[in-house]
């Protein structure tokens, strides 16, 4: 391929099973403003006829012959791409004309940047947001920030903790430097793990409000529910492994009482949901295979980063907190009007 013909970014599409969002996600992409992407496909094994579909249409795809979950998937695409910049997209989103190319735009303003963000809204309620950038907090939990609230907000680009995976863009570069997605997740906080790696790399990422797409959500893995067993399992095991990768052994005793807590508020939280085992399951898997983990090296040099990062982990501590509040003062309110 000629020079003058090479592309800037690559969006890789990781589908498995998802053959009724293809359809919807490809036409969006044909009616973006910015041409200067390609389209990879890579399908994890799927046997709902997504294969054939692909074929006939001669998409660009990496056919895996098992499913390698989302971090497996998308390593391949990353492998794969030719081009600067890799943007990831989950096969059940519909992006807006300008998604691409904002996203360009904004990871083009300083070579630090590591991932932007988009500003996802939710497909059937598009009045409501899904995900403005994912925080983290001294609780070992990461959110995605604004989710369920008003869609018109979050207009302002700003540092976010992580981006999420589900529509975002990264330098394929840092990739390089630091690793790629960590496939021992499988799914679940990959993308979190992997911005918080870029910060101790000394990158960071941000938020973009001008780039919008709509999202299903929990599409493939999830069967449409926001929690089921195989997701309560894998995100307790997975944020486990989160930590212990990388907290230097100082920052993990430090935060121990903040994690403890956490911890058992949310065995407590699915406990009241059915699913108490399945997070106690998960945890046991995590603590019995931690040291199988590749852990950040710890470098005084990295010092700074450090407490840049928890700095950051007691912002969206306080931010989680706050948004939680407003939300019991807001069913409150509804509880009185209704007396």
């Amino acid at each position: 391929m000629g020079r003058e013909n090479k592309k800037q970014v690559t969006v890789v599409i990781p589908n498995y099973n998802g053959l009724r969002f293809l359809e919807p996600c490809m036409e969006a992409l044909q009616k973006q403003n910015c041409r200067d992407f390609q389209v990879l496909m890579v399908d994890n094994g799927s046997a709902d006829g997504s294969v054939e579909w692909l074929k006939e249409r001669q998409i660009p795809t990496l056919f895996l012959p098992e499913n390698t979950g989302f971090s497996g998937a998308v390593n391949r695409g990353i492998q794969a791409a030719d081009t600067p910049y890799v943007l990831l997209l989950n096969n059940d989103t519909e992006p807006e004309p300008d998604f691409v190319g904002r996203l360009l735009e904004a990871i083009q303003q300083s070579d630090r940047i590591f991932a932007v963000s988009s500003k996802m809204i939710q497909l059937y309620h598009p009045e409501l947001m899904d995900d403005a950038g994912d925080m983290y907090s001294l609780f070992g939990w990461a959110y995605q920030r604004g989710v369920g609230r008003s869609s018109r907000g979050y207009r302002r680009p700003c540092p976010v903790f992580s981006a999420c995976a589900g529509a975002a863009i990264y330098r394929k570069s840092v990739f390089e430097e630091m690793g790629y997605f960590d496939e021992r997740h499988f799914a679940y906080l990959e993308d979190i793990d992997v911005c918080y790696r870029a910060k101790l790399y000394g990158y960071r990422s941000r938020y973009c409000p001008g780039a919008v797409v709509r999202h299903v959500g929990s599409g493939t893995s999830a069967g449409g529910f926001r929690y089921n067993s195989f997701k309560v399992k894998l995100a307790a095991r997975n944020s486990l492994y989160l930590i212990y990768k990388n907290m230097p052994l100082a920052q993990i005793l430090v935060n121990s009482p903040f994690l403890a807590l956490g911890i058992a508020l949310k065995y407590g939280f699915f406990r009241k949901l059915g699913f108490g085992g399945d997070y106690l399951v998960g945890l046991k898997e995590g603590f019995s295979t931690l040291g199988a983990c590749r852990k950040v090296p710890f470098s005084f040099r990295r010092l700074p980063r450090y407490l840049a990062a928890e700095g950051e982990m007691i912002w969206g501590t306080c931010l989680y907190v706050f948004e939680f509040s407003v939300r019991q003062l807001g069913k409150v309110s509804k509880k009185l009007r209704v007396f």
